[in-house]
């Protein structure tokens, strides 16, 4: 069992429960394969620690990379579709 912590709650989770956001050499990749390499933070999923994770930048931060602002309303739409 490998545990991650959530960029916007901050709780220790197992990884299949999170999304999985990587800054890699083809840019911001969302739920990427085993062989995508590169920063990677997680998050729940839920509206609120998206919403979160987006407050006061967070997520380019612990990219160390430019986030996309369409990136959030992808997330959020993901979310309601599933």
């Amino acid at each position: 069992m490998t545990e991650r912590r959530c960029a916007g709650c901050w709780q220790i989770k197992d990884r299949k429960d999170l999304i999985k956001i990587t800054n890699s050499s083809q840019g911001i990749v969302i739920n990427p394969n085993s062989y995508t390499f590169g920063r990677s933070v997680y998050l729940c999923y839920n509206n609120s620690c998206i919403e979160s994770a987006f407050k006061k930048n967070k997520l380019a931060k612990f990219l160390k990379a430019p986030v996309p602002s369409e990136l959030k309303g992808y997330l959020l739409n993901e979310l309601r579709d599933n």
